[in-house]
Order: structure tokens, then sequence, then C-alpha cells
């Protein structure tokens, strides 16, 4: 059997914000979504990156596993889009595990649930991306609709794998008071969810978009006050289920 092998986009040693303590960062290459407001958009081709074995990105965890075990840290896998690359993601994770380490998946949901079964038996968190609740906006703003993004919220609240959603507000697109209502709504259906963070959008990866050739579309759009962030948080927050 041919050796299995992943493409990696980037690492980063201690984050601190994708998951609980300090975190080992693996940015997968490659994602299905085309987001307006991409701030890695050089992630996208599936032919770039480098490729890499589980036991390589293991090899490379274990530089940091003293930060992490006394941070209550662990490795979080991103992207791109990390489920494009499932049974890979999978093998680190098993090893991961293996070695005590907590494992967090940063994902879209966008994918089959068969291609993701095995890898969610050995993930511990997920950090659900949620992009956008209406379908048609959901189009608009990634140029595919919601139905498996939903599906795999779903899944993994039935798996009783923990999350921690993410939202980014993006004035004249995600910031709509009805649209945040249907999301709490939507939210409340899912009995794992631990927590909910609003990003405020940033124009900070525009530049990639220039670099690359590429036109983008959110030129002049404004970044969110934080009245507007404190407002959608609340709305979203409604969504958890408190007391469980």
């Amino acid at each position: 059997m041919a050796e299995i092998k992943g493409r990696v986009h980037s690492f980063e040693s201690f984050g601190t914000l994708d998951g609980p303590g300090i975190r080992f960062l693996v940015f997968m290459q490659g994602c299905p979504l085309r987001c307006i407001y991409c701030h890695n958009r050089d992630t996208w081709d599936t032919n770039r990156g480098k490729l890499y074995t589980p036991e390589e990105i293991i090899d490379e965890l274990m530089k940091y596993k003293n930060y992490i075990n006394f941070s209550g840290g662990g490795i979080t896998v991103t992207g791109g889009e990390p489920t494009l690359q499932a049974e890979f993601v999978c093998e680190v994770f098993k090893q991961a595990k293996k070695l005590g380490v907590h494992t967090a998946l940063d994902t879209s949901g966008f994918v089959s649930i068969e291609k993701v079964r095995g890898l969610l038996e050995y993930t511990d968190l997920v950090l659900l991306d949620i992009k956008h609740i209406d379908e048609e906006m959901h189009k608009r703003i990634t140029g595919e609709e919601n139905t498996k993004c939903r599906e795999f919220a779903l899944y993994v609240s039935s798996k009783g794998i923990p999350i921690w959603i993410r939202y980014v507000l993006l004035p004249g697109f995600t910031d709509d008071t009805e649209d945040l209502e249907k999301t709490a709504q939507f939210i409340k259906e899912l009995k794992s969810v631990e927590k909910i963070e609003v990003l405020p959008y940033h124009s900070m990866g525009a530049y990639k978009w220039g670099k690359m050739g590429c036109e983008y579309e959110l030129n002049g759009v404004r970044e969110p006050d934080v009245k507007e962030v404190k407002k959608a948080q609340e709305i979203l927050s409604r969504g958890l289920n408190k007391g469980k």
C-alpha cells in the first residue's frame, strides 16, 4: 500500500486562538470554497504546497510537545479546508492521540459525511466556520450551497464532539439581524456547542489576491465596529444550550 501523503501550506508553532492552550497549527493546502473575504487565498490551489507524511507532521509537533502539554494545548489542522485531505488528517490525528495530544479540526464542514466518519473518531474538537445560514447568500459568499455544511454540523453534534462556532461578520453580507437570528436557531439544534466567536471582517489578506493577479471583490467594504460585533455576538449566543 502506498504511503499516504498530504499537501501542507504551512505551520504555526505557538497558536493560541485555535483551540485550548498552545496549539501546533497545520495549514493544509486546497479548498473547495471560494470565500470572497478569504485571507488565505494562496491555500485554494490543491496542487500547491509541500508533501508530507503523517510521521513528518508528528516530528514537527514533537518539537513543541512540552509547551503543548504544559498549556493543555494540542494540534489544530486548518487550511484551506482540511477535510479535502481527510484520510491524511485522520492518520495525523490517530498518531497524535497515541501521544495523548488533543486534536482540533478547523473546517467549514463542506464535505460528505462518509468521507470524514473515520477522521471524526479521532477529533476532540471541531472549530466550525459558519459562513451563512441562507443558501443563496452562502452561495454568493462561497460559490457553494450550504446543505453539506448543515449536515456536517448536525452529524458532529450527534457524535457529541465539542464544537466552537466561528462566524465572520461582514457588513452588507453576514450582518442582517434576521439572518443572525436564524443562525442562532440552527446553533440551538447543535447540542455540543461550547463557544461562539464572532470574527470581525478585516482586509489584511487582500494583498494576497493582488499578488496572485486576482480581483479582490471587497475593496472599500468597511470593517464592522465594536457595537455591531457585540450585537451579533449577543444574537448568536442565544443559540447556546445553557445549563446542559
